[in-house]
């Protein structure tokens, strides 16, 4: 069956925190809000789906083409069918998208911040673009957010990108993908990039994460969540409980994944 890219769909499947969230936005505004999900879980998942880089480089710029024609209204694929009546009715700008896709071309290149900061800056235009697309959806299609608070909603999607970075650390090593540990950080621990991904890089490899647990906290002290939706609310409520857990495990998580369970999601 053709997936028509409503809710849920496979960027917000039952029991994910996405899900969740976007099951306290208000019901007319779902499948919209899915479909800007979707967005951002097709063009990522070049990155695990794809193992020629030269075919993921490719793949990714087929995306950005079809973007153009969702913006042209004459899209080709079941997720930009969806989408383009979604950028039409809400007047979402390109920005957001492309900066999505903008931040999966810099993992396809092999680029590693050098600091906290920039690494923020990336998150920022990963899932801090998602949330500015749900802020826009949820602001409704005649209002303009005020700049701060969209401000504000893509700092909170950064942080929550850094947790599930930290939650995902092993996994992403096992592929080679050390661009979550900065490179000031993996040097201040005596380490080589690429030693991050060999025994002596995972022996460093929970306090480096109790280490960006730490300036994760940090920059989402300042962040209030006053205004904002109620599904960005409980996104970022969830990555705090999650950032709880994993810090429970002594940041012990070369191999294994931790996760809340659907049920305390819920709950």
């Amino acid at each position: 069956m053709t997936q028509d890219w409503g809710f849920p769909n496979p960027a917000t499947p039952a029991g994910s925190a996405s899900y969740y969230a976007l099951r306290f936005a208000p019901r007319a505004l779902r499948d919209a809000l899915a479909a800007c999900h979707g967005w951002r879980h097709l063009v990522r998942a070049v990155l695990d789906q794809v193992s020629d880089p030269r075919v993921a480089v490719a793949k990714l710029a087929w995306w950005r083409e079809e973007l153009q024609h969702c913006f042209e209204c004459r899209p080709t694929h079941p997720l930009g069918l969806r989408l383009a009546s979604v950028i039409e009715r809400w007047g979402l700008p390109p920005k957001p998208f492309l900066d999505i896709a903008w931040s999966t071309d810099a993992v396809l290149s092999g680029h590693r911040p050098r600091d906290a900061a920039e690494l923020g800056a990336c998150n920022t235009q990963d899932l801090g673009a998602l949330f500015e697309l749900e802020l826009r959806v949820q602001s409704g299609p005649d209002k303009q957010p005020d700049p701060a608070m969209l401000g504000r909603a893509r700092r909170l999607g950064a942080y929550v990108a850094r947790v599930e970075q930290i939650r995902d650390s092993g996994w992403l090593l096992r592929r080679g993908r050390t661009g979550f540990v900065p490179t000031e950080q993996a040097r201040r621990a005596g380490l080589a990039p690429a030693e991050l991904t060999q025994p002596v890089g995972l022996r460093h490899l929970p306090r480096l994460l109790a280490e960006l647990a730490g300036a994760a906290r940090e920059a989402r002290a300042p962040e209030s969540t006053e205004g904002l939706p109620a599904s960005l609310r409980i996104r970022v409520a969830l990555t705090e409980r999650l950032l709880d857990e994993l810090e429970a495990t002594g940041f012990d998580l070369a191999d294994q994944r931790v996760s809340l369970s659907p049920i305390r999601k819920l709950w």
